[in-house]
């Protein structure tokens, strides 16, 4: 028999550490790579994965997500199990209030865990840049007869305060389990790096419902599964950690390690991004084995003209999207959005750029990140200055310049005074 898999995306977060990218949009719908969105990641390791049954738990600005989820993710299959379908908090607690952690979202919505009545139910995060093949760590969770299995990676002890923390047993069994704690312990034989969960877990229906009905009525918990329902379990039922660096993708080359990214942070949004660059990348988007899905975009191709000194259309090390123009414009080193014009004598290096955005002649764009609909007027300059960039814009400590978007066109030069 085979088993049946009920999948919860958890979407709902403020994403407030990737402002100000987000201050109009949910973290899961943030352009990245171009043309996807963030949860385009996690939607399709799940669809490639087989696992068809996917809600996706909504919450904060969640407009974006919606649009995004619409054009080109909802699923109406001949199959009732076949679908992907957005919740947006239903307010079914006690006191009416929004998700007040990730296990109150999914305790909130535990009438489509009943109705469904699935052998295992897939929690998964919806804010990182990864690919994992879910089935091998079901698989996992079923051989070793596990009730909740972590997905977890190896990850440096700086970052231990991020992260929930996992102490294991050298069969994966978890004996410990410390939330976001900087002195958590460190890994056996490796004192330089942490045990990190990923966020994202299965666990067997019939305990998951016992310990959500359980953490509803706790009065003094957070209803966060890092934070109360894990650290709770150690010790009273069978919970293992699946290691992610075994995990492989059909179609990659036997040598391809995995990839995963947290990017909750300008800085690592922006380098996650360069990771594209490359000629051989980590992140491996060409696998047609496992295709990165999206939106059902029509877009023309992207198209490069002119051919004169000092005017030619041209991209080096760099990811194109449909619909983008380089009109004469230089794009060296960076990943440009869907329908962008780079217009002559422009250039644009070490730099993202979200859709719909415009290059103005002679304008000069370094190690920035410019939201959608931006239009960068002639002759402007944008990170040469950080002085006078950061009076105009944000910029990281690192010296990011990002250039914050709206609905409508926005003009930098508007706001050169």
């Amino acid at each position: 028999m085979q088993a049946r898999v009920l999948a919860f995306v958890l979407a709902g977060g403020k994403g407030t550490r990737l402002s100000p990218l987000t201050k109009e949009r949910a973290k899961p719908a943030t352009p990245f790579g171009g043309r996807y969105r963030i949860v385009d990641f996690v939607l399709s390791n799940l669809v490639n994965s087989g696992i068809y049954s996917i809600y996706v738990l909504i919450q904060f600005k969640s407009q974006s997500l919606l649009q995004h989820l619409s054009e080109g993710w909802e699923v109406g299959g001949l199959l009732q199990q076949h679908f992907i379908i957005p919740v947006p908090a239903q307010m079914r607690s006690p006191g009416e209030d929004w998700y007040r952690g990730t296990a109150d979202a999914l305790h909130q919505n535990i009438n489509l865990i009943e109705q469904a009545d699935p052998h295992y139910v897939a929690i998964f995060g919806a804010d990182h840049i990864y690919r994992m093949n879910i089935r091998e760590m079901i698989e996992f969770h079923m051989h070793k007869r596990s009730q909740a299995t972590v997905a977890a990676i190896p990850v440096p002890k700086e970052q231990a305060s991020e992260f929930g923390v996992i102490e294991a047993a050298p069969d994966g069994a978890i004996v410990g389990f410390h939330e976001k704690r900087a002195d958590a312990p460190t890994m056996p034989g490796d004192p330089d790096r942490v045990y990190a969960s990923m966020g994202n877990y299965i666990f067997s229906t019939n305990l998951l419902l016992r310990e959500l009905y359980a953490d509803a009525e706790n009065e003094n918990s957070s209803h966060d599964f890092g934070r109360d329902i894990l650290p709770s379990l150690v010790g009273r039922a069978p919970m293992y950690a699946y290691d992610f660096q075994t995990n492989r993708i059909p179609g990659d080359p036997p040598n391809q390690e995995p990839y995963w990214r947290d990017v909750g942070t300008i800085d690592a949004f922006y380098d996650a991004n360069m990771d594209l660059r490359a000629i051989s990348p980590a992140l491996n988007l060409y696998n047609r084995q496992w295709p990165l899905r999206t939106a059902s975009y029509t877009d023309p191709p992207a198209k490069f003209i002119f051919d004169e000194q000092g005017r030619r259309g041209q991209a080096i090390d760099s990811v194109v999207s449909g619909g983008s123009i380089l009109a004469g414009g230089m794009l060296r080193g960076s990943v440009m959005g869907r329908n962008v014009r780079v217009h002559s004598g422009a250039v644009v290096e070490d730099s993202v750029v979200f859709d719909n955005c415009d290059i103005g002649r002679r304008a000069r764009v370094r190690r920035a990140i410019l939201d959608k609909n931006v239009r960068v007027p002639e002759d402007a300059t944008i990170g040469f200055d950080h002085e006078r960039d950061r009076s105009l814009y944000y910029v990281t400590e690192s010296g990011i310049v990002v250039v914050e978007g709206h609905r409508s066109t926005v003009d930098v030069a508007t706001m050169l005074v």
